[in-house]
């Protein structure tokens, strides 16, 4: 939740500091975004490396856990082809790619605004980056929220769906916890996010061409 409000917070100082003129030069150059993305990805590498238990996670490892991954990229594109009946501004395909970021509001956006402005504009490529923030910080906020909840109704699978990206890490805790501490989701859980992490990327690429 913490890290929600901070990432939320920063979008708002960024939208203020691009409106009042004072932005450095430096900050609209398109190789930044992806300088930043790159040690993002990075970093995420490093840290699931340096997980203690990364060897056991392996060990774990059964075919049948990508059908999850599977399954949330399916459920999430049908119900995102919903949106095209609200959002009559935007095309289907611009909000399929929105809906592939599952939670990964960091990547999704920047990958999106850089990839729209080519086509688009800067301008419409920031609104549908923006949108995209938002959709995926809300889509983790309501795992973390709800974690309790799925889990009740549809059991661990359904809370580690709803949780995208996210049940590697931040919604790992709460999976865990209202499955009963069992040990058996951990890995299903990792694994979900990894293979997740690894489709968004291409989904979005696919979506925005």
């Amino acid at each position: 939740m913490k890290e929600n409000i901070i990432a939320f917070v920063c979008f708002l100082g960024g939208i203020c500091l691009g409106l009042s003129g004072y932005a450095p030069a430096v900050l609209s150059l398109p190789i930044l975004p992806v300088l930043l993305l790159s040690i993002l990805v990075f970093l995420a590498g490093l840290g699931l490396g340096s997980n203690e238990g990364l060897t056991y996670i392996i060990h774990s490892f059964q075919w049948q856990m990508l059908l999850l991954p599977v399954f949330t990229i399916i459920g999430t594109l049908l119900f995102t082809m919903l949106a095209v009946f609200l959002l009559h501004e935007y095309t289907l395909s611009d909000l399929m790619a929105i809906g592939s970021g599952f939670g990964y509001y960091s990547l999704s956006s920047v990958l999106i605004l850089d990839m729209k402005t080519m086509t688009v504009g800067i301008d419409e490529a920031t609104k549908l980056a923006s949108l995209a923030l938002l959709v995926n910080v809300f889509r983790e906020m309501i795992a973390m929220f709800g974690c309790a909840f799925f889990t009740n109704k549809g059991g661990s699978c359904a809370a580690i769906s709803v949780s995208g990206i996210n049940s590697m890490d931040v919604c790992l805790p709460i999976i865990l916890k209202a499955s009963g501490n069992d040990g058996k989701w951990l890995p299903v859980s990792v694994f979900h996010g990894i293979a997740l992490e690894l489709a968004v990327p291409i989904l979005i690429t696919l979506f925005c061409h």
